[in-house]
């Protein structure tokens, strides 16, 4: 991508979620910025995941994921999601298994349980179509957003 492109790309908003998912006994979580509901009925949402994450393949071989909404005062809890150590990642935070078997956290703003319908790898990273199956609202509050995040995703090869 252009150098000047980056600059442009890095003004776009997101919004910044955990996704979770499983398949077998292990399970992992990392943070999703590109995210987007695509349809109403059925209602689907869309999260693009580069190949790399150890979640990419879970969620291959699951065909499942959760996403969660946190609160802007939730922050620090991405950290937890940046390392590369899942056990460590739900060590001493509360979270059941979900109807999809993903970890579903139970302190967040709300949750959607996803099963992939299908998935497209149109460029580098693979955009995952789920249907949700489960979802709850659990507070009131403000979805934390890159405004609210130091550094912006913008992709790499």
């Amino acid at each position: 991508m252009k150098k000047e492109w980056l600059t442009a790309f890095g003004h776009m908003t997101y919004g910044i979620y955990v996704l979770t998912t499983r398949f077998d006994d292990t399970i992992n979580g990392m943070i999703a910025s590109w995210v987007t509901q695509v349809s109403y009925n059925p209602p689907l949402i869309m999260v693009a995941v580069h190949p790399n994450r150890y979640s990419h393949s879970l969620i291959e071989k699951s065909d499942a994921f959760a996403l969660h909404v946190l609160d802007r005062s939730q922050k620090e809890m991405l950290k937890r999601f940046k390392g590369p150590d899942p056990e460590k990642k739900f060590s001493g935070i509360p979270w059941e298994t979900g109807k999809t078997g993903a970890p579903v956290l139970k302190n967040c703003m709300a949750f959607f349980e996803l099963k992939v319908k299908e998935y497209h790898k149109p460029g580098n990273h693979t955009l995952f179509i789920g249907e949700v199956i489960n979802s709850a609202s659990k507070s009131a509050g403000t979805p934390l957003c890159t405004l609210d995040y130091d550094g912006m995703y913008v992709g790499k090869d």
